[in-house]
């Protein structure tokens, strides 16, 4: 896929669905991807780490680690053009570094991951803009923008599925 959406940990739904970002922040994402003229059929959506944390916890920097490998082996198979970093843990974890999500939202940075640079854009998390409307421009801009950046804007084509990561 060209662009692949990377969350931090399957939540309940998702858990349960076997599919990420369902319920709720799955709806605000498939309009976004649909405003921007895609469907989750055109991108690849993954996650930090393989497992629900117990309580719906953001994931321990161990988990994180933890699954660090099975995350680049993915991104390497994949192959993107372009990775979204959805939420503050995906970008710090790949950014390795603090990030301040709402204020760099739709920026774009080199990342490193295993032995290849990879191409970054932040985004706030679907679910912000659940609890402050006014992140709703602020994500659908950023995922219009990397649809541009990876070249699928307009229903290019992608790939959704990659065996059972």
């Amino acid at each position: 896929a060209d662009l692949l959406l990377l969350g931090e940990a399957p939540g309940q739904q998702e858990d349960e669905g076997g599919e990420p970002f369902i319920g709720r922040s799955g709806d605000v994402l498939d309009e976004a991807l649909r405003d921007a003229g895609l469907a989750r059929s055109d991108v690849r959506i993954t996650n930090c780490v393989r497992c629900r944390p117990p309580e719906n916890r953001d994931p321990h920097q161990e988990e994180l680690s933890n699954c660090r490998s099975y995350l680049e082996c993915e991104i390497e198979a994949v192959d993107p053009e372009l990775v979204v970093t959805l939420g503050k843990v995906p970008s710090e974890h790949l950014l390795d570094r603090d990030v301040a999500v709402t204020k760099e939202a739709g920026d774009v940075q080199d990342a490193r991951v295993g032995d290849r640079s990879q191409r970054v854009l932040i985004s706030v998390h679907p679910a912000a803009t659940l609890y402050d409307a006014s992140q709703g421009d602020t994500f659908s801009e950023a995922i219009a923008r990397a649809a541009d950046l990876a070249g699928i804007a307009d229903g290019e084509d992608g790939q959704s599925r990659l065996g059972d990561y």
